[in-house]
């Protein structure tokens, strides 16, 4: 561990100094006009993804503006079924399409082959962030979960109740947990190479685990994550990783316990304080509403210190409960940043 770094020293359970470290999740994105500029003069999202110059550039920007404590590699949790041969697009206005896989003959042609070959060029861009990063500044790589990248796998894209996704589960479960495997021994291989490039923490992103009930929850969220976590940590002992299960709600205080992360990101919807008794047992991040930091700059300011005072004295990073939206002003961004480099606890 580097100890000028402020967040693996809180990742690793060190008391902060002071102020907390922060980044936001979508934090290279939409909302910043340098970003529209490469984006307009990219073929498409993957474009992007798959040029290094392009992929560090728009990781970095938001350093520039904000002096974060961490960068995010510019990417997707998509690359991953990318890289097993299951096609990919993002169109405009519709979001991500997927060639479905949704019956057990489709799924049982899925295998781990040459993962780091195909994402070749999004390591390129890691290993050139790392060398250009703030000595100061710690660069995430991250995965998706696999129950949620399943639910694109299965589905297509993306869906409002995942009953596709669901019935497969519980009619195939065999099938579906061959899908789960494969998402599994990709998702390790993946993060590994992430860091040989130069990430130092990893994030896993598990973004539709709150609409699992319990006994699927426990089957495609908890125990893939723990599968993730325990074979990349043997890999990669002194690498933190970050678990996001997003709508967890009530079962978030034992997420930590259950997968083995070092950290849990916890949604806008986990109230105060629970996140205080969470971080009772695990470092905690979060969890600024993105709606409220869009549309109301005093309010996120406001609520801001609300979660900086409440998460005094425990390791905790600051965050938002999910993505930056696309119109969040500037200004608004620029105000809760400053305030978060001059709160003194």
């Amino acid at each position: 561990m580097q100890e000028d770094k402020r967040l693996l020293k809180t990742l690793y359970g060190l008391p902060n100094e002071g102020r907390p470290p922060f980044w936001f999740m979508r934090q290279a994105g939409r909302y910043l006009p340098e970003y529209r500029e490469i984006r307009a003069e990219s073929g498409g999202f993957m474009d992007m993804c798959f040029s290094p110059e392009k992929a560090a550039e728009v990781t970095l920007q938001p350093l520039r503006r904000f002096d974060m404590d961490a960068a995010i590699i510019f990417s997707d949790i998509l690359v991953v079924p990318y890289a097993l041969g299951i096609g990919v697009d993002f169109v405009k206005g519709e979001g991500p399409k997927l060639d479905a896989h949704d019956t057990p003959e489709r799924i049982a042609m899925l295998a781990v082959t040459d993962v780091k070959e195909e994402l070749e060029l999004l390591y390129e861009a890691i290993e050139k962030v790392s060398s250009e990063l703030p000595k100061d500044k710690t660069l995430i790589g991250f995965c998706g979960a696999p129950w949620t990248v399943a639910t694109y796998v299965v589905e297509g894209g993306s869906s409002r109740d995942f009953a596709k996704t669901r019935k497969l589960a519980m009619k195939h479960p065999e099938s579906f947990q061959h899908l789960i495997d494969v998402l599994v021994e990709a998702s390790v291989i993946h993060l590994v190479a992430q860091v040989e490039a130069g990430a130092e923490a990893v994030q896993i992103f598990d973004s539709w685990a709150g609409v699992l009930p319990e006994g699927e929850y426990e089957r495609w969220c908890i125990a893939p994550i723990l599968a993730i976590t325990e074979k990349f940590k043997a890999l990669c002992p002194a690498v933190p990783v970050i678990g996001f299960p997003k709508g967890a709600g009530l079962r978030a205080p034992s997420f930590g316990l259950e997968t083995g992360v070092n950290a849990i990101g916890l949604d806008m919807c986990v109230p105060l304080d629970a996140m205080k008794y969470i971080s009772e047992a695990a470092v905690v991040q979060g969890n600024l509403d993105p709606i409220l930091l869009a549309l109301d700059k005093q309010g996120a300011v406001d609520r801001t210190k609300q979660i900086l005072d409440a998460m005094a004295g425990t390791p905790f990073i600051f965050n938002l409960g999910h993505g930056i939206i696309p119109e969040t002003p500037i200004e608004n961004v620029e105000a809760v940043s400053q305030t978060i480099h001059a709160w003194k606890p």
